[in-house]
């Protein structure tokens, strides 16, 4: 009798940093259930976060907060490994290990550490630099064969499997080569004040929409979104890009294809797209928002949640970890 297939392994992390925006939701989070035939990590990316100075009790407070959004918009953590980064530590001594199999040069191409050091001049640290070997490492520990990621992520698993493959060329198949999964209909939505960029949980609060907006906050933000003066409702990222950008979120939490939403909306006005907009965006996170109050006042549940995660977790990690700590050389007790 032949062996059941091999589960995929799917690995995706956040950070707990900032509001999680309704970007973070259409592009990655509401995703995250599509992979119920497969073996699932999803962690809480706090060590990436220090590339950027952080209030250590806001820090904290962000990572348990992510962790119950998580489970509200509908991951199981029983089925699901849900974490904190530094809670397993062989993300960090596997990324010095990637460190020794990772040139300076490729590491200079990355596209986020011209932006971010632009945005934080005054701290252009190795860490900054070096994070995409970190999420390499994140990556690898597990064995992944997919990697739910934004369009701006891509260029970090494409050299994450540049890595994986130069290792493997040394030693052999020490770790499976994974696959960015960018979803084509949601994968990017825009800030509302400037809709040319990517929202983003790092700009000021009113460019986006957090998860946990309450709706007369929705609505506001909503009312204030940049359009045009054209006053036609049509898709046209190139020359309407704030229009088609409500439009993008419109379709997508209405399930409707763009031609669908467009054609609802015909003969209609901005404020009447922008009104439709707020009440599907407050009718999808109504239920989430309630889900995650009850998450959250148990702070005792949801730590425990956290150690049986993270021990799941270390348990694999070890595995590839000293896998790869005897291929290299390291003498092992």
């Amino acid at each position: 009798m032949e062996n059941a297939e091999k589960r995929k392994v799917v690995f995706s992390g956040i950070q707990p940093s900032g509001n999680i925006t309704l970007g973070n939701y259409i592009g990655a989070l509401r995703n995250f259930t599509l992979f119920d035939d497969a073996d699932c990590l999803y962690c809480l990316a706090d060590l990436h976060t220090l590339t950027v100075r952080q209030n250590p009790a806001e820090l904290r407070r962000r990572t348990a907060s992510l962790a119950a959004i998580y489970v509200a918009c509908g991951l199981d953590p029983d089925k699901n490994i849900i974490y904190c980064q530094s809670h397993v530590p062989a993300h960090a001594e596997l990324a010095w290990i990637l460190n020794c199999y990772t040139y300076m040069g490729e590491l200079s191409r990355m596209t986020q550490f011209k932006d971010k050091s632009q945005k934080h001049a005054d701290n252009i640290n190795a860490g900054l630099f070096d994070y995409p070997v970190l999420m390499a490492s994140d990556i690898l520990l597990y064995q992944t064969d997919i990697v739910p990621v934004g369009v701006d992520q891509k260029q970090h698993v494409e050299i994450c499997r540049d890595i994986a493959q130069r290792f493997n060329g040394i030693y052999g198949d020490v770790f499976t080569v994974p696959e960015p999964y960018i979803p084509k209909a949601t994968a990017k939505i825009m800030s509302l004040a400037e809709p040319e960029r990517k929202m983003s949980k790092s700009d000021p609060e009113d460019t986006y929409i957090a998860i946990l907006d309450k709706p007369e906050d929705i609505r506001r933000k909503l009312k204030r979104a940049v359009t045009d003066s054209d006053g036609e409702i049509r898709f046209d990222p190139e020359t309407k890009p704030g229009v088609s950008n409500l439009l993008t979120i419109l379709s997508v939490l209405k399930k409707e294809t763009m031609k669908e939403t467009v054609s609802a909306m015909q003969g209609l006005g901005y404020g009447a797209l922008k009104e439709a907009v707020s009440e599907a965006v407050i009718a999808e996170l109504t239920p989430i928002q309630q889900r995650y109050n009850e998450i959250i006042a148990d702070k005792d549940a949801l730590n425990a949640m956290l150690g049986r995660n993270a021990e799941r977790a270390y348990a694999l990690a070890r595995r590839t970890l000293r896998k790869v700590y005897k291929k290299v050389g390291l003498y092992q007790l």
